[in-house]
């Protein structure tokens, strides 16, 4: 099991359905503008943002690189697949990361990212995602939080240092009269706005820094295809 899968795994008791939510709801009305015909899921998770879109008529299709996420997208009838963003055939009005995707990159894969984002892009499509401020990773992810269901129990113990949040992810699960651990580590990175101002092939058009957790713990960028 991957460390994403673990997540994906652990998602449930994590307690994020609200700022999902309103996640979901902060893209589709960024979007609604644009009125995109087709659109490129990147991190598409369980698939709900893709089905908000298709109610609105819009041609979906989800990439993760959890195949545990994947598998549930299918199962719902969803266009998804478990591959990396470069590997996708054809290119898309608009195409989202949708909570803390960039995060998940060291800076030398978020510009290969990037390229490939864009590379995928038609003229004039746009790309949105949101990225951890760095008061959102020192002062609201970092910390230790456990989550007891009776037959599942989760510890989640995160450190941010040096630009990094490391968090440590401990969840048993009851099998029978005992219990499964599952155990690993997913690091996350802080970046500065800086880097998204210098790229080749997309041009940051806005940002807006929000609050989901806490205050302004959260920037959300908006990119067009240069």
């Amino acid at each position: 099991m991957t460390n994403l899968d673990l997540y994906a795994k652990a998602e449930h008791l994590l307690g994020i359905e609200e700022a999902t939510e309103a996640l979901y709801d902060l893209y589709r009305s960024e979007l609604s503008d644009l009125n995109p015909k087709t659109l490129l899921d990147v991190g598409c998770g369980r698939g709900g943002f893709m089905q908000r879109m298709i109610s609105d008529g819009v041609t979906c299709k989800g990439v993760d690189l959890s195949s545990v996420m994947v598998d549930e997208c299918v199962a719902q009838g969803l266009d998804a697949e478990c591959i990396d963003v470069k590997d996708v055939d054809g290119k898309y009005d608009a195409i989202v990361s949708i909570f803390d995707v960039l995060n998940f990159l060291d800076n030398d894969s978020l510009l290969e990212f990037l390229d490939a984002v864009a590379d995928r892009l038609n003229d004039d499509g746009v790309f949105i995602a949101d990225i951890n401020t760095l008061y959102g990773f020192s002062d609201v992810a970092e910390g230790t939080m456990s989550k007891d269901s009776g037959d599942e129990f989760l510890v989640v113990d995160a450190e941010f240092a040096n630009d990094e949040l490391n968090t440590q992810i401990t969840m048993f699960e009851k099998n029978g009269d005992s219990y499964k651990k599952y155990q690993d580590i997913i690091i996350q990175h802080f970046h500065k706005i800086k880097v998204f101002q210098k790229l080749e092939k997309l041009k940051l058009v806005d940002k807006q820094t929000f609050s989901l957790y806490d205050t302004e713990d959260k920037t959300l960028l908006i990119f067009k295809k240069r």
